[in-house]
């Protein structure tokens, strides 16, 4: 007997909002930091745009910027948030709280050597792209298990959303890839079967004046 669901589950997935070491280009990985002040503000419109969506909860990862914007969406939404640490961004390691022109400058040929690895570039005392993609499927796959035939919006973080979208399109993660996904878009990812699908990356606008 097939134990997952044949109902199709959606997930509509996005980055949590901008915090001060984004603002000073920091890795964060697991580590937090809080919203800026800006960052606050940016996720009350994406509540307003958002609010017309047919979800029924929001999937947060449990790290305090994630659980922030989460918060900040549900003044506008009202919807119940449930959390899964699976959905936590990549742990960095020793490299937390550097930037990578820090790394670059000091170490240039050490962290290029990293990211031609691909699949398996691993910070030092961290852990791997194959290692987030699989916990982050497994994260979605629960979902869709626990909740059926529902549309859930994921507030997690940007190491997240490209391992789970380069998986589902065969990417490499190299260096020389053009981009896919864009920023502060939501991507759609559906779940049937114990399968998932990348069904429409970039499929909505959070903030359609933002300029890279």
């Amino acid at each position: 007997m097939n134990a997952w669901p044949e109902m199709p589950t959606f997930f509509d997935l996005m980055r949590h909002a901008p915090t001060v070491w984004n603002a000073q280009k920091r890795i964060q990985g697991q580590a937090d930091a809080p919203l800026t002040a800006a960052g606050e503000a940016l996720v009350r419109h994406w509540g307003l745009v958002l609010r017309g969506q047919p979800y029924r909860r929001i999937l947060s990862s449990d790290l305090g910027r994630a659980l922030a914007t989460a918060a900040v969406l549900n003044t506008v939404l009202g919807l119940p948030l449930s959390t899964d640490p699976r959905l936590r961004e990549q742990d960095w390691g020793r490299w937390t709280g550097e930037t990578l022109a820090g790394l670059r400058a000091r170490d240039p040929a050490r962290l290029a050597a990293a990211e031609d690895r691909g699949w398996d570039f691993r910070p030092p005392g961290g852990e791997s792209r194959r290692e987030v993609w699989r916990r982050g499927r497994a994260a979605l796959l629960a979902a869709a298990g626990r909740w059926p035939g529902e549309t859930l919006l994921v507030v997690t973080h940007e190491g997240v959303l490209k391992c789970l979208a380069y998986g589902l399109t065969a990417r490499g993660f190299l260096p020389d890839e053009a981009p896919l996904l864009r920023p502060r878009h939501l991507h759609r990812i559906g779940a049937a079967g114990g399968r998932l699908t990348a069904t429409a990356l970039n499929r909505l606008a959070l903030d359609p004046d933002y300029q890279l």
